[in-house]
């Protein structure tokens, strides 16, 4: 993979699952932007997935 394949697959994600997430608005509706952060992070497929692509990313720029 190279970094311009990366961030298509990272845009396209965040295109396709987290904007407009119903999950992500109901958290911080309800506990607030830092809580609904960590649920991304932590929790999310998603945000999971986002996270390899990220580490994967770095290891290119090293």
């Amino acid at each position: 993979m190279d970094k311009l394949s990366i961030m298509k697959e990272i845009d396209e994600l965040l295109d396709t699952y987290c904007e407009g997430c119903f999950v992500k608005r109901q958290q911080r509706k309800d506990s607030g932007k830092t809580k609904a952060h960590q649920f991304c992070i932590q929790t999310c497929t998603i945000g999971e997935q986002l996270q390899f692509l990220g580490n994967e990313m770095n290891k290119l720029t090293k």
